[in-house]
């Protein structure tokens, strides 16, 4: 059995949609939360145009926080989204290591994304991502909207894989397929999966699920089933594209690390510390979140005894 690795979006994912701004000091005590409750990896922000995503003005400031020198080293590794080498370079200067970048598989969601189309992304993400790997930094490149688009519907496989193909060629093997908009089903995403580990059994396979139509945690455990290795998921069920026409919640960290515990994997993961994290979002935000594990608790034989 390979190792699973939980890599926590909340802080960039989860809340790049709200229209209230988190302010710093919040963002960096749920994060020590997120941290101490031993989920491997915690995407702290994207490098972006913060006036088109306010929430992410500060994502500099949340790197030079947690990566300070003299601050005792995390277990948890830290990531970021960039979409461009302005991004990039952004995140190089405040010493970044862990960056995640993508391509839509769909032209329309590309261009509202991104303001380029699909072969144009792809051009620079794949360039991009050469560039931070040679110096030094650990890539995790994606295909967004692989199983579906709210502007365009069914996406081909081909165009999935078509993607794909260049990553390989480039010699990129950490390969995410994202849901953006909700759309997969278990057995689209085993197929899909499947496809890219015949293609290239190398390949650290990862997913990263939207909860729009209620499939979230069904896709994790297909994708599971076929061989992916890393999930990426929000406390509570946090977030979504503001650039996809009907947006979903990630699928909830706590239900995830719960059905995972269910199948006797990831016991060290504290889900006390998940669901007192989901509690305050939802304290914090005013509102019910999604996910189901902070509002229910884990069934009986979980619960401490």
């Amino acid at each position: 059995m390979k190792t699973i690795v939980i890599h926590e979006v909340g802080p960039r994912d989860g809340l790049q949609i709200e229209k209230s701004v988190i302010p710093t000091a919040t963002k960096i005590a749920w994060v020590e939360t997120l941290i101490g409750s031993g989920v491997d990896v915690v995407q702290l922000g994207s490098f972006v145009n913060p006036e088109r995503v306010p929430q992410m003005a500060d994502t500099e400031q949340l790197f030079l926080h947690f990566t300070a020198p003299g601050r005792t080293r995390s277990h948890a590794a830290f990531s970021a989204l960039v979409l461009n080498e302005k991004g990039l370079d952004r995140g190089f200067a405040c010493g970044v290591d862990y960056f995640c970048m993508g391509v839509s598989a769909s032209d329309t969601h590309s261009r509202k994304n991104t303001g380029m189309s699909t072969d144009e992304a792809l051009n620079r993400i794949t360039a991009m991502a050469k560039r931070a790997s040679a110096e030094g930094a650990k890539v995790q490149v994606s295909v967004q909207s692989a199983f579906g688009c709210g502007y365009e519907g069914r996406v081909p496989p081909k165009n999935v894989l078509r993607i794909v193909g260049r990553y390989l060629d480039a010699g990129l093997t950490m390969i995410s397929l994202a849901d953006t908009a909700g759309h997969a089903d278990p057995s689209q995403v085993e197929d899909l999966f499947g496809t890219i580990h015949d293609l290239a059994p190398n390949v650290v396979s990862a997913c990263h699920f939207h909860d729009t139509y209620g499939l979230a945690l069904a896709n994790c455990y297909a994708a599971f089933r076929a061989g992916v290795t890393s999930f990426d998921s929000a406390v509570a069920g946090l977030g979504g594209c503001p650039f996809t026409a009907v947006s979903g919640g990630n699928v909830a960290t706590e239900d995830l690390v719960h059905m995972l515990q269910r199948m006797d994997l990831r016991h060290d993961i504290n889900l006390d510390a998940l669901t007192a994290a989901a509690k305050k979002a939802e304290e914090f935000l005013g509102r019910a979140l999604p996910g189901k594990i902070h509002v229910t608790g884990p069934v009986p034989e979980l619960a401490p005894v």
